[in-house]
């Protein structure tokens, strides 16, 4: 991407492969200023693309854009990359949008032709936080292949955002904190509302009211973006256990704080 403002005679275009709720975001923010075909299984999509002003086209066409975003799960980034390998040109640039980035990084490199360039990317909003607008939102780049300043200088100058550049390991490694923990805490609670009402009752501080807004924040996200971040990110697993052992030696250090004096401890 060389320009904030691109004609179609330019060349210059981006394809989206999958068009569910975050490729309709990507369309949304990128028609503005460069062409945009989009291609999807669901054929129904056929019509949110005509309403954004995108086109609906077949892999192949949507592949044959210098700019090619998958914006499909994590998990299938492996074998769409795969697909469309002998379909790319020489030079194209290729982007995956989702919320881990070793595993596609990986796919992408080992799947994709070593004349097409590719970065990996999270950005780090979504649908619902976007109708607040984007200017300081964050996303994340992760350069697998290639240079990527013209990119990080779009999305700074023409879409307002912040652009972090580090590797698919640093990005996981502090993802697997500060994403992964907070959709897993998330998911503790709302499977604890059916035994614990208090949990949506009216009795609540401040405090509680930001951690119960965090929640709803990632309540409806789709299973597929959970497991991702829960399954596939790395160092998820290291991250729940070390909480569960921290956790744990709390829950004793309490017991045992009163242990001596249980005249102070209303038990039932």
């Amino acid at each position: 991407m060389t320009s904030m403002t691109v004609s179609d005679e330019s060349g210059v275009s981006v394809g989206i492969v999958g068009f569910g709720v975050f490729g309709q975001l990507i369309a949304g923010l990128v028609l503005p200023y460069y062409r945009v075909d989009v291609c999807d299984p669901d054929e129904d999509q056929a019509v949110v693309a005509e309403r954004l002003g995108a086109g609906f086209r077949s892999l192949e066409d949507v592949v044959s854009h210098p700019v090619v975003v998958l914006a499909v799960p994590v998990a299938a980034v492996a074998e769409v990359a795969r697909r469309i390998a002998p379909m790319l040109k020489p030079g194209t640039l290729v982007l995956d949008v989702g919320s881990v980035k070793v595993l596609p990084a990986r796919a992408m490199l080992r799947e994709l032709p070593s004349d097409v360039d590719i970065i990996a990317t999270h950005p780090l909003f979504g649908p619902q936080s976007a109708r607040r607008g984007l200017a300081g939102a964050r996303i994340v780049l992760c350069p697998v292949r290639g240079r990527h300043g013209h990119l990080a200088a779009f999305l700074r100058r023409a879409l307002g955002l912040r652009v972090i550049v580090t590797t698919p390991e640093g990005h996981d490694r502090e993802m697997a904190v500060t994403q992964g923990l907070t959709h897993w805490l998330a998911r503790a609670l709302v499977g604890m509302e059916a035994s614990e009402p208090a949990l949506s009752g009216r009795l609540t501080t401040a405090s509680f009211d930001l951690i119960r807004e965090a929640v709803g924040m990632v309540r409806y996200d789709a299973p597929a973006v959970y497991e991702a971040i829960g399954a596939l990110n790395p160092y998820a697993a290291e991250v729940r256990r070390d909480f569960l052992k921290v956790a744990s030696r709390l829950d004793c250090e309490l017991d045992e704080a009163f242990a001596e004096r249980p005249d102070l401890v209303c038990v039932g």
